[in-house]
Order: C-alpha cells, then sequence, then structure tokens
C-alpha cells in the first residue's frame, strides 16, 4: 500500500499548510467545509441502510423475497441509476474508466469483493436473523477498520478513536437488542453471515476510495453494482422465479432499490471519501437509529430504555468523531 492509500485512509487526521490567524492553518479551514459534508453524506447513507433493512425484512418475511433474488434486482436496477447520473455530471470519467482495462479490472474487485459481498451477506443476515442483529454483528467492522488503519500507518489507536469505537459497539447493542443479552441467541448460519457482513462493510469502507477519487462516486458504483448484478444472475437465474407481489410489495422493492440502494451507496461511499474510513465506518452505525425507529413506523415495535440509552451513546459518538 502507497503513501497516497494513507492519506486517503487518514486525510481527516493530518493537519498541514500555511498557518494563518487563530491558530489553525489554511488546509484545517479548507477541510473544514468538506468534513462537515462528508459527516452529513456519511450519516445520510447510514439512515437510508437503516430503512432498507426493514423494508428487505418486510419483503423476505412478508412476501418471502428470496435473499439473492432481492440482491440481483437491486444491483442490476441500481446501476443503471448510478451509469446515468455519471453519464450526465460526469461523461469525460465515466468514458475514461471504459477505456481503461487497469480501472475496469479494480472496479470489477469492488463490484464483487465490496458490492455483492455486503449486498448478499446483509441480506442473508437479515433473513436468518432480523433486521437488528444483522446491524450489530456489521458494526464489528468498526474495531476492524480501526485495526488495519492503525496498522497502515503505523500508529497506536488514539483516544477519542477507542472511546468513539465503545460508544458506537455499545449504543449499536442496546438499540438493537433493548440490554436483552437473549436477543443475540443466534443459529449458526445467522452467525456465519453477521460475521461475513462484518468483514463485508470493512471492505466497503476501506476498497473502493481510490477508484472514486480517480473515477468518481457514480461512475465505480454504476460499474461496480453492474458487474456484481450479472455475476450475481449467473448463479440465481432471478428471471426464473420470479416472486408474486401485490402493488404494495413492487413499492418496496422500488424504494428499496431508488433510495436503500442508490441513495444510500452513494452517499455514504461519498462520505467515506471526504471523512476518511475509520470516521465513515463510525458514522455509519447511525444505521441501527433508523433501523429502529422505521421497525416502530413499519411493523409496531416499541422503544425500550435501553433503545433510548442507546440513542444517546450514539449520538454522542457522532459528536466525538465529527
Amino acid at each position: 500500500m502507497g503513501e497516497r492509500d494513507v492519506v486517503a485512509l487518514e486525510r481527516v487526521d493530518r493537519d498541514d499548510g500555511d498557518s494563518v490567524s487563530g491558530g489553525e492553518t489554511r488546509g484545517q479551514q479548507a477541510r473544514k467545509p468538506s468534513l462537515m459534508r462528508g459527516v452529513i453524506l456519511t450519516l445520510a447513507g447510514g439512515t437510508l441502510w437503516g430503512l432498507n433493512g426493514t423494508l428487505s425484512k418486510v419483503l423476505m418475511g412478508t412476501y418471502g423475497v428470496d435473499p439473492l433474488w432481492l440482491a440481483c434486482a437491486r444491483e442490476l436496477t441500481a446501476c443503471w441509476l448510478f451509469l446515468a447520473v455519471a453519464g450526465t455530471h460526469s461523461p469525460s470519467r465515466l468514458k475514461g474508466c471504459l477505456r481503461s482495462g487497469r480501472a475496469l479490472l479494480g472496479v470489477a474487485s469492488v463490484g464483487i469483493c465490496s458490492i455483492l459481498l455486503s449486498q448478499v451477506a446483509y441480506l442473508e443476515a437479515i433473513d436468518w436473523t432480523n433486521s437488528a442483529t444483522a446491524t450489530v454483528l456489521q458494526s464489528l467492522s468498526v474495531v476492524i477498520v480501526m485495526l488495519f488503519v492503525c496498522l497502515v500507518n503505523r500508529r497506536l489507536p488514539r483516544k477519542r478513536e477507542l472511546v468513539g469505537v465503545a460508544l458506537a459497539f455499545a449504543g449499536t447493542y442496546l438499540v438493537a437488542t433493548g440490554g436483552d443479552l437473549g436477543a443475540l441467541r443466534l443459529p449458526p448460519m445467522g452467525l456465519a453471515w453477521g460475521l461475513t457482513c462484518a468483514i463485508a462493510a470493512t471492505i466497503l469502507a476501506i476498497q473502493p476510495i481510490r477508484l472514486i477519487e480517480r473515477w468518481g462516486n457514480f461512475t465505480v458504483n454504476g460499474l461496480a453494482f453492474l458487474i456484481s448484478g450479472v455475476v450475481l444472475s449467473a448463479f440465481v437465474r432471478p428471471w426464473a422465479h420470479m416472486p408474486a407481489l401485490d402493488a404494495m410489495g413492487w413499492t418496496l422493492v422500488v424504494l428499496s432499490i431508488v433510495f436503500g440502494t442508490f441513495g444510500a451507496y452513494a452517499l455514504y461511499l461519498q462520505g467515506v471519501k471526504e471523512v476518511g474510513s475509520m470516521r465513515g465506518a463510525m458514522l455509519g452505525t447511525s444505521e441501527p437509529v433508523m433501523a429502529t425507529v422505521s421497525s416502530v413506523v413499519l411493523l409496531g415495535a416499541v422503544f425500550s430504555p435501553g433503545d433510548l440509552l442507546g440513542f444517546a451513546m450514539i449520538i454522542a459518538m457522532v459528536f466525538l468523531t465529527a
């Protein structure tokens, strides 16, 4: 891994530039708007993911939609939304990426290792357990990302990172379980897919950064989703077993594609590009907040004191890391 990779991972932790009044550098002042925008984008992406988890549970639980079919449908449709935006706003980047064999190889790697793995693992984890438990297990990626960043930059974790990780874990656990240890009794396949989900989330927070910086968020996402969808459909053959959905079911599928997939990935990966992998992974724990809120609205869940304490911990973590 070269120096540019290290800069991409630790961009928000460096203080360089010429000195200006007030003890800040020009580099610090220039980064502030980008950092705040990145925080907002990352939080928005995590929020849409949380909502999407609940929609996915409804589709799989109420309508009997197969997780792999849903993953295929999302990827093979959301990819055209990404590519349409890329072709409109950055056509030169899209054409340049398509003409570069090396770039396409990198995007294919993102499609399989980041997009396909994260989509399939998360949906399977939800199907075997529930959206709350899947979110708890996915949050293990925070620790993996932190260890990776510290290893790459040959440093120990900072105090604020350790405190933030502790708050992220504690808050996510409380929001997902209400403090009830029995709620984490998992079937073996649920545990296996949940741990795979954490690994996939870690890869997603790190792998695409350089490609997105070079070719743009929408170009990389569009081509990666297309490649992932084509590869997955070769095994799943989604056209051979279409689910029996009514108007509401298809509406949920469309919402899952447009907002929970296109919107969530676009916002989250753009946010991670601006705030860095470690902070992005931690801010992504906004997902269980929306997962819980949407579960109340759509599934009739009830908040517990543990839920409220978890909200407070996650909000404190956001302010600590922002």
